[in-house]
């Protein structure tokens, strides 16, 4: 705390004094940095604007229209049209298996963004010194809105953590950075292109400073982190308009005395958090050693989910007095957060809730290991997410059932079980509380939220959801081009691969 009062002191004193400010290497190094992460925001905003209107636009034509099936959406998404009697409804089992073909071809112009995304960045940084190929930002948008827009069970921020520090490391490399602040920009990327389509603009920094490792997180580039994600969350809103991604028609409440079932809560998620990741596994492993090439392996994950999907989007129709939705299998499922959020009528409760919820996250858990697990473009964040919350309101409701007089309400369990999951799986346990704090808009559940990630966190210990984090920061010195010695917790790797 000493040597940090100290520092402020001396930056202070160089601030005040014009001379000394643009004598000073630190100084110069702060502002081109920060200057350039705030470049990086407002491009990977106007990305991720790109992004999400092509997304839209395939998933318009491919699942709306031709197969007529009107998706289940958050508030804070494009409204889904009605169904059309003109639509081909069992298409909606090959359309994802087409959009991942069409993207796996296209994936052979960059090999580095198949998958999910986050991996991929997470081993670019570790292992290549913050370095990634320019096309890759392209090539990634295109075969992600395809996979995602075709049906694809995952989500849009893992390819868009992957384009943003693609951006962050390509302007890096234009402006012949160092090695340290091609890194900071990096991580800047990362932030601005989370808040892009997040829009949560302070988990969004939070979570790039902390997925890059295990335990500690990269302080030092949270300010850089801040104020891209701050940039590329005012261009989403200047084209989208300003409001949260999900809708509570009602106030959320933190009842002391629902703590215990908070705790419970931590050890559900936890065990969906281990079948998630163990199917994840499970598929890649099983198509590593099939000998099916790169390309086509997304195709087949994609027929399969699609198969699933669509059975299950059918037996529902029949079910419920509506058409068919896909019920949050398709694509990201926020929709179907959003209706335990909104406490939609057609919902089943008691014992029937409880069980529709439980297949639901097993169904969600299967389509995305078809889909990521496969090679498929599309990121696994949103998905665990959603099982999280599906799994919270699976309790909820199984808790009310049994004992009525507790009066649960699955909106608030969901919620926390959103960050429970994610926080403790991806071992981003802050970025995790404040992210579904500012997707609902308040922090009224703020302390069973910390109790929750608690126990998933200590759980997770030894486990993460994604493969490439490394353990903890080793602390490093480096020097900037213009000679200032930067001290920082950034990790420069000893060995390049081949």
């Amino acid at each position: 705390m000493r040597r940090l009062f100290d520092q402020l002191q001396a930056w202070l004193r160089i601030i005040l004094d014009p001379a000394r400010l643009a004598a000073s290497p630190d100084m110069r190094f702060l502002g081109r940095t920060l200057w350039l992460a705030t470049v990086v925001g407002v491009a990977c905003g106007l990305i991720g604007v790109a992004f999400v209107a092509a997304t839209d636009l395939v998933e318009r034509m491919l699942i709306e229209h031709v197969a007529g099936v009107a998706l289940l959406r958050a508030a804070g998404e494009r409204p889904a049209i009605a169904p059309t009697n003109t639509g081909f409804p069992f298409a909606l089992a090959l359309i994802p298996a087409l959009g991942a073909l069409l993207a796996g071809l296209l994936l052979r112009l960059a090999p580095e963004a198949q998958g999910g995304g986050v991996d991929a960045s997470l081993r670019a940084y570790h292992q290549e010194a913050a370095h990634m190929r320019r096309r890759v930002a392209f090539v990634k948008l295109a075969a992600s809105a395809l996979t995602l827009g075709s049906g694809g069970s995952g989500g849009r921020e893992g390819p868009t953590m992957q384009i943003g520090s693609a951006i962050g490391a390509g302007l890096a490399r234009a402006f012949r950075l160092d090695e340290r602040e091609r890194r900071l920009l990096f991580i800047a990327g990362i932030a601005a292109g989370i808040a892009a389509v997040f829009r949560t603009p302070l988990g969004a920094a939070l979570f790039a400073v902390e997925v890059l490792y295990k335990e500690g997180f990269e302080s030092d580039a949270l300010i850089p982190a801040v104020l891209a994600s701050v940039a590329g969350y005012t261009v989403t809103v200047l084209f989208f308009g300003e409001h949260t991604l999900f809708y509570f028609p009602r106030s959320l409440h933190f009842v002391p005395q629902h703590l215990p079932l908070y705790v419970l809560l931590g050890l559900v998620c936890a065990a969906a958090g281990g079948a998630f990741m163990s199917a994840l596994h499970r598929v890649r492993a099983l198509v590593a050693s099939s000998g099916v090439p790169v390309w086509a392996a997304p195709a087949l994950g994609g027929l399969a989910m699609g198969v699933v999907a669509s059975c299950t989007a059918f037996a529902a129709a029949r079910i419920f007095e509506f058409g068919v939705s896909g019920l949050g299998l398709v694509g990201s499922g926020y929709g179907m957060l959003q209706a335990v959020f909104s406490h939609e009528a057609w919902m089943p409760a008691g014992f029937s809730g409880f069980a529709f919820f439980v297949a639901l996250s097993v169904l969600k858990i299967a389509c995305t290991a078809f889909t990521v697990g496969s090679g498929g473009s599309a990121g696994d964040f949103a998905p665990a997410l959603v099982v999280g919350g599906l799994s919270g309101a699976a309790l909820a409701l199984g808790v009310d059932a049994v004992f009525p007089s507790l009066d649960v309400d699955p909106a608030a369990f969901a919620l926390v079980g959103m960050a429970a999951m994610f926080g403790g799986a991806a071992h981003v346990p802050l970025a995790a509380l404040v992210l579904v704090s500012e997707m609902a808009g308040s922090y009224a559940l703020l302390v069973p939220t910390m109790l929750a990630i608690g126990v998933t966190s200590i759980l997770f210990r030894h486990r993460s959801l994604y493969q490439a984090q490394r353990t903890s920061p080793h602390r490093a010195r480096t020097t900037t081009t213009s000679g200032a010695e930067i001290s920082g917790s950034f990790e420069i790797p000893v060995n390049k691969p081949s």
